[in-house]
């Protein structure tokens, strides 16, 4: 079933799906200097926890029911919070990546069904950020659907026009587009003048959530939209960029400042995710307007409800950003997840084109059949379906993450294994209850 995995830096290196150890990290100086270098695999990871698929589950449960479920998007940032730090902690340990590590340890059919689950949700995830940018697109400039679709699919030249200038411009880019998302709505909170108590009093947590079978299709939907599974495999490969000392102190120091750098870049994503539910919530569940849930439809509503074009301008941008920041990211992470379950040898370029069309070929196909209606649907599904593939990742991770004999000194401690498995029982009981609750819906 399980075998142990031989510590072999600069084998798993030279192996992983972010290209090997090529970011420098300086020997001595002071310890902001070696923090600055390890800035960037949080900000990577962060993007997915900002997609359209976000969007469209902030805005439906923003219009449809107030306030309440920022309790839902605070615990699931909790979440994530825990299981990237896991993620990062497995890649330093062990020099492996999660896909690494599972073809490590798992023989036979569980190693390809785990693989065949890590694709779904890449695609699913793909789905939500491709159709999201093609909307923008459309929103901002009228291109039509289709086009808007095959043109973010192309964005793979850009990411490989970026890392050929090195790793540090394709995050610097990264940044700069959360930033710009951030930007935007900030100012779109300004505009919108939310009551900041029922902001408050909507972070607590509310029985009616579980209670409400609608209510909690769209928080498990918020869920699969915050705690990502591709982004886990992403976030324990991406950390071996950085060219540290591989020596116990060289690998604490690396857990500490990408511990720092994920917080930090999570919290953002908190926020921003915060202010998508709030200006929903704001302006459009204050108005009466509960069911607004498609983007293209939230856009067009903002200008009468906050009284002119900044704010549907600013929307789309925001929209824009945050796609094409995901897209470049799903990207890194099918190539991590192929590259790692199956050990092929490919040149980098063909391998992101390989893990690009995997994902790309389903969003034109579901694209051309559902058309421009029915887009909220598509991608409040699409994050449905990525909650419940999150267990398949989140398991293994915290498995591996529990066992001395793969971590070494840097197992879980006790309190962080109880806090991880009590992770996993909640999101895979959350994704069950679901499911219970989907298929008494079709029979009943």
């Amino acid at each position: 079933m399980s075998t142990p995995v031989k510590q072999d830096w600069d084998v798993s290196v030279r192996e992983g799906g972010m290209g090997g150890s090529n970011v420098a990290v300086p020997r001595g100086g002071p310890s902001w200097r070696r923090y600055m270098a390890y800035i960037g695999p949080g900000a990577l990871v962060a993007v997915g926890y900002m997609d359209p698929g976000n969007w469209a589950t902030n805005v439906a449960g923003g219009s449809a029911y107030g306030y309440t479920l920022l309790a839902v998007i605070l615990g699931s940032s909790l979440m994530a919070m825990v299981l990237q730090t896991l993620a990062l902690r497995l890649g330093v340990a062990t020099g492996r990546d999660l896909a690494q590590m599972c073809r490590d340890v798992y023989r036979g059919p569980v190693r390809w069904i785990l693989w065949l689950l890590a694709e779904i949700a890449i695609i699913a995830t793909d789905l939500a950020e491709v159709v999201g940018a093609a909307i923008a697109l459309n929103l901002l400039f009228g291109l039509p659907l289709l086009w808007g679709v095959i043109i973010t699919g192309l964005d793979v030249f850009l990411i490989l026009g970026l890392q050929r200038r090195g790793l540090r411009w394709l995050e610097a880019f990264v940044i700069v587009l959360i930033g710009t998302v951030a930007v935007c709505f900030g100012i779109e909170l300004v505009l919108a003048k939310p009551d900041w108590g029922g902001v408050v009093r909507g972070y607590a947590p509310s029985l009616q959530i579980v209670q409400n079978a609608a209510m909690l299709y769209i928080a498990i939907g918020i869920l699969g939209a915050t705690v990502m599974p591709h982004n886990l495999y992403l976030h324990s490969a991406s950390l071996q960029t950085r060219d540290y000392p591989r020596t116990p102190e060289g690998r604490r120091e690396a857990i500490r400042f990408g511990t720092i750098d994920s917080t930090v870049s999570l919290t953002v994503a908190l926020l921003v995710n915060s202010a998508m539910l709030i200006l929903a919530a704001a302006t459009f569940h204050r108005a009466g307007q509960t069911q607004v849930a498609e983007l293209g439809e939230a856009y067009k509503l903002l200008t009468p409800l906050l009284g002119g074009t900044l704010a549907s301008v600013l929307f789309g941008v925001a929209l824009l950003a945050s796609a094409q920041n995901a897209t470049i990211t799903g990207t890194l992470a099918g190539q991590v997840v192929m590259q790692g379950f199956l050990n092929i040898r490919l040149p980098d370029w063909l391998l992101r084109l390989t893990t690009r069309a995997i994902a790309i070929v389903p969003a034109v196909l579901v694209t051309v059949l559902v058309g421009e209606r029915g887009t909220a649907e598509l991608l409040v599904l699409s994050q449905v379906i990525l909650s419940l593939q999150l267990s398949f990742a989140v398991f293994p991770l915290v498995m591996f993450t529990s066992d001395r004999l793969h971590m070494g000194e840097f197992v879980s401690p006790l309190w962080l294994k109880l806090l991880a498995w009590l992770i996993a029982l909640v999101i895979g009981g959350l994704n069950a209850y679901l499911l219970v609750q989907t298929v008494r819906g079709w029979f009943g």
